[in-house]
């Protein structure tokens, strides 16, 4: 059984991107740093999941110039990142190549942990990257995606955590990104990840259905080593739990943090000012209780995304009925955990079912890509019917989807040529190709305009 519970902040990247559509910069974040660096978090989440994207498309930040100005401001504490496996920062999956060198450069620019997950749990997607951040001395949190169907158990999610420690991880993570682990599920899982495998036990979750900070004590009694938290002007909601609730909760037991309320009450009235900057980007879903996740299963960074889309088309009209059909679409692709990039897929062919009001009339190039076995292999049987609609006499691959990719930085490098300036420059055009050349040319005009 734990005895101090070690905390994870998600502050710099998690929680403004369940609440604030990913759109904080580095600039408002550097002001935090000594005092953030000073707390004696178990790590700080600073990098990884659709902030990548975001500083390039949104910011037109360098999201590795990010990475090492954050790092040379907060150099004693471990920096974290979410990794999506073969996935890395984007939306499909990437050639090996591409994978090493991303999880190297990263590592050598100061990611000290590595959680790398996969959509699908499909544990073949997870392997390159595991092994290149393993190669680089990193810390490994092998990510297990927690979601409720019929398909899905206890035992389920026990031998995904047995398969991730044969390959070499340090720490197993158990991801609830859509806040829908109850409290005595969260118990029997963790209890048995304990039992079954000796290594540390990390909690994610999101405030989404309001179950998360019941759930994370449960898992402390259960045996959980660490749990991801947000400073209060940006926990709760659909982000994570509040860091100052469960210091004061466990000050005095034996699970105390050891952390200094009034460190965290500095940061807390810092980033308070910081969020007002950006309520534009807010959704008012963002900030409610909304037990319907239960059956919708959205992920906390997707809800304001998906407010952000149709806002985008003058749909935000339709939102509750996009909900409405996503487990549906779910169900049909064999039930998917609702994470980056499953629960894109799931949404926008939730919405167009909805906006052309004839279900997989027109089908997205990423649900046939998914039924194709392109993105790996659905927890669930995807039925012939919806099969048909989708592949027409196409059958599925049954191999891991990246054999069938070839190496990708060579030709990425030679595409870019003289506007990519590093080969972190390469890696971002790699994953983001109009994206990133996009940045590049602005970068140019930017920096010619002064």
């Amino acid at each position: 059984m734990a005895t101090r519970i070690e905390l994870t902040e998600t502050v710099l990247r998690d929680a403004h991107q369940s609440l604030l559509a990913t759109r904080m910069r580095t600039g408002d974040m550097l002001p935090a740093a000594g005092t953030l660096d000073a707390v004696g978090y178990w790590s700080l989440e600073t990098w990884g999941g659709a902030t990548f994207d975001a500083s390039l498309r949104y910011l037109k930040e360098c999201p590795w110039e990010r990475l090492r100005t954050l790092r040379a401001a907060m150099p004693k504490t471990r920096f974290q990142m979410l990794l999506r496996g073969q996935n890395v920062v984007g939306y499909k999956n990437y050639p090996d190549d591409v994978v090493q060198a991303f999880v190297a450069r990263a590592a050598a620019g100061g990611i000290d942990v590595f959680r790398i997950f996969d959509a699908m749990n499909d544990v073949r997607n997870m392997k390159t990257a595991i092994e290149a951040a393993l190669a680089a001395g990193k810390t490994v949190e092998g990510a297990i995606c927690y979601t409720i169907s019929p398909v899905h158990s206890v035992e389920y999610f026990v031998r995904i955590a047995e398969k991730l420690a044969d390959m070499g991880v340090q720490i197993i993570c158990l991801k609830d990104m859509a806040g829908m682990l109850a409290p005595y599920t969260a118990y029997e899982i963790v209890a048995k990840l304990k039992a079954r495998i000796p290594l540390p036990l990390h909690l994610h979750s999101h405030c989404t259905a309001g179950l998360a900070p019941m759930t994370y004590m449960m898992a402390i009694e259960a045996g959980a080593d660490i749990l991801d938290t947000a400073l209060s002007p940006l926990s709760h909601g659909t982000s994570q739990p509040a860091t100052e609730a469960f210091v004061a909760a466990l000050k005095g037991t034996h699970h105390d943090t050891g952390l200094d309320l009034t460190l965290l009450g500095e940061l807390a009235r810092y980033f308070y000012g910081v969020r007002r900057k950006y309520a534009e980007f807010e959704s008012p879903a963002s900030n409610q209780i909304k037990t319907d996740v239960l059956v919708s299963q959205i992920p906390g960074g997707m809800v304001s995304n998906l407010v952000a889309q149709l806002r985008q088309s003058k749909a935000e009209d339709k939102l509750e009925a996009v909900l409405a059909e996503m487990p549906k679409v779910r169900e049909d692709l064999g039930y998917p955990p609702l994470v980056t990039p499953t629960s894109q897929i799931v949404g926008s062919q939730a919405a167009l079912n909805v906006m052309t009001r004839k279900r997989y009339a027109v089908v997205a190039t990423e649900t046939t890509n998914y039924v194709m076995g392109l993105y790996g292999e659905p927890p669930g049987p995807i039925g012939d019917e919806v099969k048909k609609k989708i592949l027409g006499k196409k059958e599925p691959i049954t191999c891991r989807p990246a054999d069938l990719l070839e190496p990708g930085l060579d030709a990425a490098r030679r595409e870019i040529g003289s506007l990519a300036r590093s080969e972190e420059d390469v890696l971002s055009y790699a994953l983001f190709p109009d994206i990133a050349r996009e940045y590049f040319a602005w970068r140019e005009s930017a920096e010619g305009r002064q």
